[in-house]
């Protein structure tokens, strides 16, 4: 007789919080050190059984470099869906849209190799210094234009219909242009 596979429990904020540590390389030790809480708390947070205030998602955001939003925005699909589909209203804002940069993870959780974004770049916006991460970095521009510095020495101007790649180098994007430019933007392991 088949049987119906067991069901793991739907990816949740600890779940999220696991992957990130895991993709920064950071051990629970570490990471619980520079919150400043037990390992045993960490734990908890990381299997669901404690719920961090507001402020300690602050100040594990922090921790390991990420914005505090990744924690939040989600919305709740069908049970369904949940794990496998992510709809458009369902999206998880990223980051600091007062940058100049709207980014909602496509991804329907941080527990991959890797997280998908899409990204939108407003008109005039640009980083303000290069970054590195020690990230492989794919992109797909879907509309508008968008300048790409890569390492320093390598720049690109992108349209609809480019794509780009860039492994651990220093990075940086401007949008000189007088329309947003849209992305797709893919990252392993994930950062946010």
């Amino acid at each position: 007789m088949l049987t119906e596979p067991a069901v793991d429990k739907l990816p949740s904020l600890g779940a999220d919080l696991r992957a990130l540590r895991k993709s920064r390389r950071m051990t629970l030790a570490a990471l619980s050190s520079r919150v400043g809480r037990s390992v045993g708390w960490m734990s908890q947070v990381e299997r669901d059984i404690s719920q961090p205030s507001i402020d300690e998602l602050r100040q594990i955001a922090d921790a390991l470099s990420a914005s505090v939003s990744i924690f939040f925005g989600q919305s709740e699909s069908v049970p369904e869906e949940s794990g496998y589909v992510v709809r458009r209203q369902n999206r998880r804002r990223l980051g600091r849209p007062d940058a100049g940069l709207v980014e909602e993870l496509l991804s329907p959780d941080l527990t991959d190799d890797f997280e998908v974004v899409h990204s939108i770049f407003e008109a005039g916006a640009s980083m303000d210094h290069p970054i590195l991460r020690p990230t492989t970095e794919v992109g797909y521009i879907i509309s508008g234009r968008l300048d790409i510095e890569i390492g320093g020495s390598r720049r690109f101007t992108l349209q609809s219909g480019d794509s780009f790649r860039f492994r651990r180098e220093a990075y940086r994007w401007s949008n000189p242009y007088p329309e947003p430019a849209t992305a797709v933007w893919i990252v392993a392991p994930p950062v946010y």
